[in-house]
């Protein structure tokens, strides 16, 4: 998988459709899944954003914690518990869901923020 990276702002339209940069998509492309996974970031005002990787990482990860763990819980509930999976339309946009809008604060604009292999998306002026 190519690296996530760099800084992007696009603009959410009506709809509440907002593009993805194609840098982004091209990287997350390849899985079963043509979109990405979205989930609150649990230390920043925004949203974390993997692909389909990501997410199998993290499904791993858990079978290396002791079975009904506190870590296994937390872990399970802190990522995959509040992620959504959003597909990309035609055209590479996503719809975030009014929740995760609303969690990271973010109207009109988003920021995508580029992490390695994840990035996260903000209010604009969250972000700087």
């Amino acid at each position: 998988m190519a690296a996530l990276i760099g800084r992007h702002v696009n603009r959410i339209d009506k709809k509440g459709r907002v593009s993805v940069p194609k840098p982004f998509r091209d990287a997350l492309t390849g899985g079963t899944f043509a979109g990405l996974y979205v989930f609150p970031s649990f230390k920043f005002p925004a949203l974390e954003a993997c692909g389909e990787a990501f997410i199998d990482r993290i499904v791993a990860s858990l079978d290396e914690l002791d079975m009904f763990s506190d870590e296994q819980d937390d872990l399970a509930a802190t990522i995959l518990e509040n992620s959504h999976a959003l597909p990309f339309d035609p055209e590479g946009r996503i719809v975030l869901p009014a929740e995760l809008v609303a969690y990271a604060g973010i109207s009109g604009q988003a920021a995508f923020v580029g992490r390695g292999t994840r990035f996260q998306i903000w209010a604009p002026k969250a972000h700087d």
